[in-house]
């Protein structure tokens, strides 16, 4: 980053004021949100704001109200779900990502894919097991169980055979009432994250476990990211055009994620969207950020202040 484009984001954030940086909270991800919080307070830091790194888990929710923005690094449900979106409507401070409808819909995998299908996009075809009650036609194995309303992978499982079922549904289901039964998609896995209304490069993952789980995502050393990620270039501008509609269909704004897999007939299927992803050195939109030669705290930055970022100097 150049000195002129440091100072400008120096300047924007000076303007904004006093900032607060959200992370940790009680879902199952919450180790995860507390380095993506780290992570963002450092960088925010780096840039001489005054910024404050706060547990919403510790501390009373109407102290946010002291602060002029905030930057929302939790995981899961509590801070993803619309929920601290909510909190945060009431007391009138800005924040960063999705509003509260699209924050809800896109922590919920059912309802996005039920957007997805009526706006005729492609995503793998699926079952809903609610309490006690199914909806939709009869899946056979190969396919995934996910629980509707978990993140990071948490408590998914491919099932090759039906008396796997029972289990992998009430493995499931121990996370949420209403599990999704996804057709398995043979193919490469893809990740393009969104960027005040762009799309960043494409990212390949490839890993030797099943499929992309939270061993893969978290903990193994053996997981690849690609980026560039394989493709011709035409193939990727229209991966990033289903990304980009995908995420607006579901009403998302500010930044995000939206993973794909490529089927064995070329077609790419929509997995879901990710209105407030990883935010780690490590992480997938840093990584597709870098491919653009966009430092983490410019990527920081841009975020916060958005639209306003995206012209300052």
């Amino acid at each position: 980053m150049n000195t002129e484009r440091l100072h400008a984001l120096k300047r924007a954030l000076e303007r904004v004021g006093r900032l607060a940086v959200l992370a940790g909270g009680n879902s199952a991800e919450r180790e995860i949100s507390l380095k993506s919080g780290h992570a963002v307070h450092r960088a925010l830091r780096e840039l001489g704001a005054i910024a404050e790194l706060v547990d919403p888990s510790e501390t009373s929710l109407d102290t946010l109200a002291r602060f002029d923005r905030i930057f929302i690094a939790l995981h899961g449900r509590g801070g993803e779900d619309g929920v601290m979106q909510g909190v945060l409507e009431h007391l009138g401070v800005p924040y960063t990502g999705s509003g509260v409808m699209a924050s809800a819909i896109g922590m919920d995998k059912v309802r996005t894919k039920l957007l997805w299908k009526g706006a005729g996009l492609p995503t793998p075809d699926f079952q809903v097991l609610g309490d006690g009650a199914e909806q939709g036609g009869e899946l056979e194995p190969p396919l995934i169980v996910k629980p509707s309303r978990e993140g990071s992978s948490i408590g998914m499982r491919k099932v090759e055979k039906r008396d796997e079922l029972a289990e992998a549904i009430a493995d499931a289901r121990s996370h949420d009432s209403e599990v999704l039964l996804e057709a398995w998609v043979d193919g490469p896995e893809f990740t393009v994250a969104i960027l005040n209304g762009r799309a960043l490069p494409a990212i390949r993952l490839e890993t030797p476990n099943v499929f992309y789980d939270y061993q893969a995502k978290y903990e193994s050393d053996r997981t690849s990211y690609l980026c560039p990620c394989g493709l011709e270039p035409e193939e990727e501008r229209v991966m990033q055009e289903l990304a980009l509609q995908a995420f607006r269909v579901v009403g998302c704004s500010g930044w995000g994620r939206v993973d794909l897999m490529r089927d064995q007939r070329g077609q790419f299927q929509l997995l879901e969207v990710n209105t407030i992803p990883g935010m780690t050195d490590h992480s997938l939109v840093p990584m597709a950020a870098a491919a653009e030669e966009m430092s983490f705290t410019e990527l920081v930055a841009e975020i916060l202040l958005g639209e306003e970022m995206s012209h300052a100097g």
